[in-house]
């Protein structure tokens, strides 16, 4: 053996004797019921707390790919039934883009000048009467 090894292989019985000598051999300590109670009930908070928190952070990506699927979906329907309607009448439509409507869709985004602007168009001000 080295000269390091050496000297730690004759460390480590010495610490392993300490560490048995001051261990007790048996626990002499009493939990109640009410106090056990208490502690288990505080464990499973804290797990399922752990728990909700890794479920949450895990589907937040999830939900807002699912809006986003969803808005392309009926930007895409929108589009389409804009498309046949310009051929049975000739006209275009003005249709929304797949931006404005996964905007539309996904609150999470900042708001637009135009969906404030419509927003507060639709509902009466608060000193406004009619």
């Amino acid at each position: 053996m080295t000269r390091p090894t050496q000297r730690h292989a004759t460390r480590l019985p010495t610490v392993l004797i300490a560490i048995g000598a001051t261990l007790p051999l048996a626990a002499e300590a009493y939990v109640g019921p009410g106090a056990g109670l208490s502690l288990l009930t505080a464990l499973w908070g804290i797990i399922a707390a752990i728990g909700m928190a890794l479920f949450f952070v895990i589907m937040w990506p999830i939900r807002r790919m699912r809006r986003r699927r969803k808005a392309e979906a009926a930007a895409s329907a929108e589009s389409g039934a804009a498309e046949n309607s310009t051929f049975e009448t000739g006209t275009a439509e003005s249709g929304t883009s797949t931006a404005q409507a996964r905007t539309a869709q996904d609150p999470e985004s900042p708001p637009t000048t135009a969906r404030v602007e419509e927003s507060q168009r639709g509902a009466p001000h608060a000193g406004h009467r009619s």
